[in-house]
């Protein structure tokens, strides 16, 4: 039965593979689709971060990907200042079981 499901679903998936694009909802008239987002009435670093998306999607994900741990490892550094100041010493921990 596991051999028969595979072929029945490697042949269904070559057949769509096949298939012409008016067939798969496309229509007579299809063309590529455009992401953007809007930023008008926008100004400083949220117009540069919206037009940076507009123009090229590969630095907007790059830019994304090295500001994400940036931010995270500054909010980390900043909540353990914090801690600190408060009197919570994370460092030399002794443990509530016994």
């Amino acid at each position: 039965m596991g051999k028969f499901f595979t072929k029945w679903v490697s042949f269904l998936s070559f057949a769509v593979l096949l298939l012409p694009s008016s067939l798969l909802a496309v229509g007579t008239e299809g063309g590529a689709v455009v992401i953007v987002a809007d930023s008008r009435g926008l100004s400083g670093w949220r117009a540069w971060w919206m037009n940076l998306y507009n123009e090229s999607h590969l630095l907007f994900a790059i830019i994304t990907i090295l500001i994400i741990p940036a931010i995270a490892l500054v909010l980390g550094r900043l909540a353990g200042l914090v801690m600190v100041r408060l009197g919570i010493n994370l460092k030399s921990r002794d443990l509530a079981e016994h």
